[in-house]
């Protein structure tokens, strides 16, 4: 099954060159045990442009979807046979980045 790490911040900022080397250090294990499927950090909230086209006009704005202090600073998707494993990776991988992190798992389409 695969579940998504949704890596959740709170400051500005990026990683530190230790946490970044932190991160490098589980992406490998990822691989090396057959977890990794993808992942990805993401830019800062302020980047971004938000798409509404589920009315009669199609609305573009600048910003964030939402204004929070939390933002979702990067992600994993991951190979894991049950959510325990899920779990204790995810608990790994909030540890090697310095973040919260939300488990959650992807459906069979």
């Amino acid at each position: 099954m695969q579940y998504l790490f949704s890596v959740i911040h709170d400051q500005a900022g990026l990683a530190t060159p230790e946490e970044d080397a932190a991160i490098d250090g589980f992406n490998d294990r990822l691989r090396a045990e057959d977890h990794w499927v993808f992942a990805a950090g993401l830019a800062a909230p302020g980047t971004a442009t938000v798409v509404d086209n589920r009315g009669a006009e199609l609305m573009v704005t600048d910003g964030p979807f939402v204004e929070s202090k939390e933002y979702l600073a990067g992600f994993w998707i991951i190979e894991a046979p049950d959510l325990d494993v899920a779990l204790r990776l995810a608990a790994e991988g909030s540890k090697a980045c310095n973040r919260k992190v939300e488990v959650r798992p992807i459906l069979d389409a």
